[in-house]
């Protein structure tokens, strides 16, 4: 996901084999906390690269055989971390703030080409970013692994509860669907209130 030729080839092997792309779902990520005057260089390549650099190459290579289709549904993953930004996370924020902003600039340029473009921003998802962020609060604390969930939950997220990959599921499906047709170049929050404050 880091190298672009070998992202615009994937997209490439799929039009040549498929002889279609309908959907392109934007969702690689990693992550890495430290202090901004202490965040390594390669570190910030490494997540520029895969979260943001990665979806541009896959939107490039994907938007003109989805514009000769005259239909295409994009989705970029990005993350509440699009919108607003937490300390330590210099590269994350940066980079899904600029999936947010390449997302509006594709939604304006296939604008009415019957492809749209949208960005999903999740809150909390127990995936294994987010496990390791529970359990460096359990060892910065010296809590329970349980008490620092509820730590994680309380500090960002007023629902006290996770966003469910069903969930997710189910906004990338409503994304594609009929009924968001007109619905392009936006960013929706999946985020139990934590955008709300």
């Amino acid at each position: 996901m880091s190298k672009a030729d070998a992202v615009r080839g994937l997209t490439g092997t799929t039009v040549e084999t498929v002889r279609t792309l309908d959907i392109l779902v934007n969702n690689a990520g990693i992550q890495f906390t430290a202090p901004m005057e202490e965040f390594p260089a390669a570190k910030w390549h490494a997540i520029l690269d895969i979260n943001l650099s990665a979806a541009f190459h896959g939107i490039a290579a994907a938007v003109p055989q989805m514009k000769k289709q005259r239909w295409g549904r994009i989705v970029n993953i990005a993350s509440t971390h699009g919108l607003v930004a937490s300390t330590h996370k210099a590269a994350y924020v940066a980079a899904k703030h600029g999936l947010v902003g390449l997302t509006k600039v594709v939604g304006l340029e296939t604008a009415g080409s019957g492809v749209t473009c949208n960005a999903i921003c999740p809150g909390w998802v127990r995936t294994p970013l987010v496990e390791k962020q529970i359990d460096d609060i359990a060892a910065r604390k010296n809590i329970s692994q349980r008490e620092a969930l509820k730590s994680l939950l309380a500090e960002k997220q007023p629902s006290l509860d996770f966003v469910s990959p069903a969930q997710l599921g189910g906004t990338v499906a409503f994304l594609c669907s009929a009924a968001a047709d007109q619905i392009t170049g936006t960013a929706i929050s999946v985020d139990g209130g934590w955008t709300a404050q």
